[in-house]
């Protein structure tokens, strides 16, 4: 295992967005990443941009999935072949801070952290910031994440030093990425949160997390069927993670 980070981006149908959210990786102020781009099926431009991308130079790779299977599967495709010693996550259509990967490296550094994720700030359909950011706490627990799922897939990063490769991966359910995050921290782990926003969250028309009904449906499953939590403490987690929910968004 080396320093670098390996950055994986699990595609599907994400033409209109991947050219940005690649530049934006290109743009970072080091340069000791890879990026694995999972194509899951994409029935658009997606390959033929990823296609253009590397041949453009610069460590991506192309993996294709014989989708679509989901962001799970993508994702672990990536899992299994990443080199870096650093993992990270990037959705399709978000985007970083040219110095996100330099500022996090240095906290995972100095908090010798074997999992971290930073602030971020919601962004329009366009990209553009919109000033609503969000704030993350110093550190974060397996029973304190269960109450506040403000741990955002395209800010995290993990050190596959420290953690177990088999324990990273993603199971393949509905809110896989939070699922992951519970289990990682179930097993004694704690998330350290640099409370920068290093990311933008593009809140596209349509998405699976703008469907607040969904969203509430997802949690309720997790709690009750990942988790296996009774009814009572389902119900006290739940009211937590509404009202967090809730502030995140206004």
């Amino acid at each position: 295992m080396n320093e670098a980070v390996s950055i994986i981006i699990p595609v599907y149908n994400a033409g209109a967005y991947l050219r940005e959210t690649i530049a934006s990786v290109r743009a970072q102020s080091v340069r000791c990443w890879e990026l694995i781009l999972v194509d899951d099926g994409s029935s658009d431009n997606s390959r033929d941009i990823i296609e253009e991308e590397t041949a453009r130079g610069g460590d991506i790779r192309l993996l294709e999935n014989s989708g679509p299977h989901g962001a799970s599967y993508a994702r672990n495709l990536g899992i299994a072949a990443a080199k870096g010693r650093y993992l990270c996550y990037l959705d399709a259509d978000d985007l970083w801070h040219p110095e996100k990967l330099e500022r996090q490296l240095s906290f995972m550094k100095e908090h010798r952290a074997a999992f971290s994720f930073t602030g971020y700030e919601f962004a329009d359909e366009n990209g553009r910031g919109t000033g609503k950011r969000v704030r993350v706490p110093a550190v974060i627990s397996y029973e304190e994440a269960l109450k506040n799922t403000t741990i955002f897939t395209s800010t995290v990063m993990l050190d596959l030093t420290l953690l177990n490769r088999e324990t990273v991966k993603m199971p393949h359910i509905e809110s896989e990425d939070t699922a992951s995050w519970w289990r990682i921290l179930k097993s004694g782990v704690r998330a350290y949160g640099l409370d920068e926003s290093l990311t933008l969250y593009r809140r596209s028309r349509g998405t699976l997390s703008s469907d607040k009904i969904t969203a509430v449906k997802r949690i309720w499953r997790l709690y009750r069927k990942a988790e296996g939590l009774n009814v009572p403490k389902s119900a006290w987690c739940f009211c937590f993670w509404a009202i967090r929910a809730v502030l995140r968004r206004i």
